[in-house]
């Protein structure tokens, strides 16, 4: 098999698939790119088990039809070597893939494409269709709390959540809580509960840019996909039950704190250089009108701020790991924050005024 590509028609839909092919794994055929051709559509695959990916393009022989493939770095790594716009010359043979530009050749070895594993024998029960600056807004919104390598595996990704007209996407990993919400037009009939793991949520931000664009979401028992005009994404989900997060929300909150962000943010970057760099901790002293923050590390060395807010109560003494709470105004997208405590052994609620659909929970530290 002989057909001419440009180099740039080639790498787009390269560089979408690699993302889901790891370079080392024990199975040689996972570290391949799968190249199919037929109908004039030159079609890239690549997959972990986990996660898959698929993209394509046009070529100009509608005649053309074969698979194969070929080590992805590899293909990658040349493809990204060659200038813009080369016209490739790429010819199939038995157990090679020759890859002609001016004068540079390549060889790779192929294998066959009977043994490459698929995901797309599954069908869906629910369809979404949601514009992509809003899709990614929840994931950007909650992706930062979701565990990492968590024994509790159904910690190591996200919640989504479609129920009366609203999508949700929730993440935990025990020590801090993100939730947001987005109303939609059109709900399924029944509630849909699902975790994506933590690869395909990294996967769908690299992904999915902002626009106005829509995309389809298609959700079955075991999988969800992701339908756009440049790929076609699926992720295996995670076979669990996530924690009920509406019963460690806290309820019943009556002291409110409403500060600015940007001014509450820059407090909190310069208190953590001197923060214990192991446990990350910081003391928060409430009183009228004021917040006054300070940092000890084990060199007995101190840092201090004192903030004006907006707080009328009684005094209140808490401790919070300062990464956790910088994790959340730098999410916060917003002029003012509010957070609201209960005691000193609480969690804290933190949201954006005059917002209902991000909410976040940190708990507290003892120090």
């Amino acid at each position: 098999m002989n057909f001419t590509i440009n180099r740039d028609d080639l790498l787009r839909p390269l560089v979408l698939v690699s993302g889901a092919i790891e370079r080392k794994h024990t199975l040689p055929i996972l570290s391949n790119v799968l190249i199919v051709v037929a109908n004039g559509v030159l079609s890239l695959t690549g997959t972990d088990l986990e996660v898959e990916l698929v993209a394509t393009s046009n070529i100009a022989d509608a005649s053309l039809n074969f698979r194969t493939t070929v080590p992805a770095k590899k293909l990658l790594d040349i493809c990204k070597s060659l200038p813009d716009s080369v016209p490739l010359n790429i010819k199939v043979e038995a157990d090679s893939m020759i890859i002609k530009a001016g004068k540079s050749r390549f060889s790779l070895s192929t294998l066959s494409a009977d043994e490459y594993p698929n995901l797309d024998d599954w069908n869906f029960d629910v369809t979404l269709q949601l514009q992509k600056s809003a899709f990614r807004g929840l994931i950007e919104n909650t992706h930062f709390a979701m565990a990492n390598q968590d024994v509790r595996y159904y910690l190591n990704g996200m919640s989504l959540e479609v129920e009366n007209n609203i999508v949700r996407t929730v993440s935990t990993d025990g020590h801090r809580l993100a939730l947001s919400s987005l109303g939609i037009d059109v709900s399924p009939t029944e509630h849909v509960s699902i975790i994506i793991p933590r690869k395909g949520i990294m996967e769908i931000l690299r992904l999915i840019p902002e626009g106005e664009e829509m995309i389809t979401i298609n959700i079955g028992s075991n999988h969800i996909r992701i339908v756009d005009n440049d790929f076609n994404f699926t992720s295996k989900l995670v076979d669990g039950r996530f924690p009920d997060y509406r019963r460690v929300m806290p309820r019943n909150g009556d002291k409110f704190v409403i500060a600015r962000r940007d001014v509450l943010k820059d407090a909190f970057m310069r208190v953590q250089i001197l923060s214990n760099e192991r446990f990350r901790g910081v003391r928060l002293n409430l009183s009228n009108g004021e917040l006054h923050i300070t940092a000890n590390n084990p060199e007995q060395e101190q840092a201090e701020e004192t903030i004006d807010v907006n707080y009328q109560g009684d005094p209140l003494e808490l401790g919070f790991n300062v990464s956790y709470i910088l994790d959340v105004l730098n999410n916060l997208k917003c002029e003012e924050v509010q957070f609201t405590f209960i005691d000193a052994t609480s969690s804290a609620l933190i949201e954006a005024v005059g917002r209902t659909d991000l909410t976040y929970v940190v708990m507290p530290m003892r120090l």
